[in-house]
């Protein structure tokens, strides 16, 4: 039977995710940009119109009630598909939309869109980007629940539904401190790193499992009790000599123009590497710019760091 109820405002659906997210109303208006007893209000009324209760409130916070969890995954849809269609409608009006919303790794964003934005703005003038640092687990979700229209993140892409255009192989570099016993050495190889202690980031960073694996494939350690939470703060790391640590090599020659205090090699008959890439969602209306966008991309980085990268055609 036809219901004659009112259904619920796409900002109610917003507002319904956004709490859901945060688990707490004050945070979520906080984010949202509006008062609490606004944000409370849509949320009693939404509750209404659906004759269900969506949220269990308590002191220690907001839950999501089983009838909010079955539910929440839907809302996102809806509001992706609202996104979709405005998304749509913009490429009618304007061949592609004026503000894209990119996500990029804290391990790679700083060192290398400093090199490419200024020509990238001088390319397309009417672009905007709108960029954000996040992990690239988190990237990769939130770009299926369209929080991102594009992202650039290391491969392997780990979900479904992402198209995406390989743009380049960055080394990475094997640094030591000063007083190192392989700090003379004009060349570091494979098995020189048997039974090193390696740095790496905390394990929410793509790059601590990548060095995690790359350890267990050299037999190095990953250091446990050390972890650290930027590039930054890893160089110090290995500065102080509390271990070895591989760093990014997009970092190293963005970062490390008086590197007198480690040494700096690549390892010799076996140069490590990993490769990133520009990923979008499959069905984005905006997919035959983004794959122009990432030769434009390619263009600009060999141009301004072919000396650093490898770039992948």
């Amino acid at each position: 039977m036809y219901s004659h109820r009112k259904p619920p405002t796409i900002r109610q659906l917003q507002y319904f995710v956004a709490v859901a997210e945060a688990s707490n109303f004050r945070r979520a208006s906080e984010i949202l940009q509006v008062s609490q007893p606004a944000l409370t209000t849509q949320i009693t009324v939404l509750e209404t119109t659906l004759g269900i209760t969506l949220f269990e409130r308590s002191r220690s916070g907001t839950l999501l009630s089983a009838e909010g969890r079955e539910l929440l995954q839907e809302a996102r849809q809806i509001l992706l598909s609202v996104q979709v269609f405005m998304d749509q409608a913009s490429v009618m009006a304007t061949g592609h939309k004026v503000t894209y919303r990119l996500g990029v790794p804290p391990t790679l964003g700083p060192y290398l869109l400093p090199n490419v934005l200024p020509t990238l703005h001088s390319r397309y003038h009417d672009l905007k980007l709108y960029v954000r640092e996040a992990p690239a687990v988190v990237l990769q979700r939130k770009l299926i629940e369209g929080e991102y229209d594009l992202a650039i993140i290391p491969l392997p892409v780990n979900v479904d539904g992402v198209a995406m255009e390989p743009l380049f192989t960055e080394p990475l570099k094997f640094v030591v401190p000063a007083d190192h016993k392989l700090a003379s050495r004009a060349g570091v190889s494979p098995s020189h790193l048997r039974g090193e202690t390696v740095l790496t980031l905390e394990g929410q960073h793509h790059f601590h499992h990548e060095i995690q694996e790359l350890c267990q494939r050299l037999g190095a350690h990953v250091h446990r009790d050390y972890e650290g939470t930027s590039l930054d703060t890893l160089r110090q790391m290995v500065v102080m000599g509390l271990g070895v640590a591989f760093l990014p090599g997009l970092y190293v020659h963005s970062e490390m123009h008086d590197p007198e205090a480690l040494s700096v090699f690549e390892l010799s008959g076996r140069p490590i590497s990993r490769q990133h890439a520009l990923i979008w969602r499959v069905g984005s209306p905006s997919r035959t710019f983004f794959r122009e966008f990432a030769a434009t991309l390619r263009s600009i980085i060999r141009e301004r760091l072919g000396e650093v990268v490898s770039i992948i055609d």
